[in-house]
Formats: C-alpha cells, structure tokens, sequence
C-alpha cells in the first residue's frame, strides 16, 4: 500500500543533518564563523575572508569537546518483570488459538505453567529478580523461542499438506518444546538451590553465633 509518508533513508537523512546542526561541533564552528565574519568587517581579513571564515569555523569544530552519549536507564528488576508478565500474557493468549496434536499440546501446557510459577508476584519473583541471567533466559523463551517454535511449526504443517514426507512439524514441536521445558526446568533448579544455599548459610550463622 502506497503512502505519503517519505522514504527511510531520506528521514534518516534528515535526522542526522538536524542532529548535527543541534550538535556542539557545528555550535563551536558558528562561533568561530562569526568571529571570521567580524574580523571581515572591522578590516583585518581583507581580501582572504571567505578563507578566514571557513577556516575559523573548521577549527572551531574540531577543538569541540565531543558529544556525550546518552544511556538508556536499565529498567529495575521489578519493572522487567512486569513487563515481561504482560507478554507472557499475550503469549497464552495467542497459544489458546492454535491447533495443535495431544503430545505436543500436552508439553505446551506444562512448559507456559512452569513459566508461570517462575513469573507469579511474590517470594518467587524477587529471587528470580535477583538472578539476571535467568531473567534473560525466561524472557528468551517467552519472547523469541516459544512463538518461534509454533510459528514455525504452523507454516511448516501447511507445506507438508501439499507436499507430505519427511519428518512431521508435530514431531519437530515436540522435541523443541521438550527441549525447552528442560532448560526451565533447569532455571527452576538453578533458583532452588541458590535459596538452599542461602538456608546453609544462615543456618551456619545462627549456629556460630551460639557457639560464640
């Protein structure tokens, strides 16, 4: 569908020559031009101005301290999490709309309940919070792997119905989803045990505290 509204490449065109015009590099050379231009008037360039003006702008941008980037904000671990349980929710609800067979809707079911408990607000989530990496892969797997695996299994189902053979796209969403089932059942282990630790831990305080 056709629209009015200009190309990629000429927008960013336009935002990179706005960016440098707003830029301290370009505000440093205009303060020198300006200088150039008075020395013009008040004689002391003579015939050579328009050299002298330039040349002043040039250096005035590049003895211009260079632009500081700006780093997002990292989102708090409260706040990933929050979101993260919106698109978990959309996930399920998209889920609810496929067909798929018994097996694989089976392992679909126990892989989205465990990913659940994993996000449910409460004890559970602050000590996944304080785990980052199980973070990244919990949102992995909600976000990219699992809507990957059904859609990818959707459109492989409707080429094998016109040209049947081969291994079949059940089968295939099977595995990928037993695989990642087993990778959170991994995360769960994982969060499991750093709170034993945690228990051992303050198990040995308490106990050298009563022995002190």
């Amino acid at each position: 569908m056709a629209t009015s509204r200009p190309s990629g490449r000429g927008a960013g065109a336009g935002t990179r020559v706005l960016g440098y015009l707003e830029s301290k590099k370009n505000l440093a050379g205009c303060a020198g031009g300006v200088a150039g231009l008075a020395l013009t008037v008040s004689g002391v360039a003579g015939t050579f101005w328009p050299v002298v003006v330039a040349g002043l702008y040039g250096a005035g941008a590049l003895i211009a301290p260079p632009e500081v980037a700006v780093v997002p904000p990292v989102p708090e671990p409260a706040e990933e999490l929050g979101t993260l349980r919106e698109d978990f929710g959309r996930l399920r609800e998209y889920l609810a709309e496929v067909d798929l067979t018994p097996a694989a809707g089976g392992r679909l079911t126990e892989l989205m309940d465990l990913y659940g408990a994993m996000l449910d607000p409460g004890w559970v989530a602050d000590v996944l919070a304080g785990d980052p990496e199980t973070v990244h892969a919990l949102s992995r797997g909600i976000r990219q792997d699992v809507p990957e695996c059904v859609d990818t299994y959707n459109r492989t189902r409707w080429w094998t119905r016109l040209t049947p053979g081969g291994e079949s796209p059940e089968r295939h969403l099977e595995r990928q989803l037993s695989a990642l089932y087993d990778e959170a059942e991994r995360l769960t282990a994982g969060l499991r045990e750093a709170e034993a630790r945690r228990q051992q831990t303050h198990t040995t305080y308490l106990e050298g505290r009563r022995e002190s």
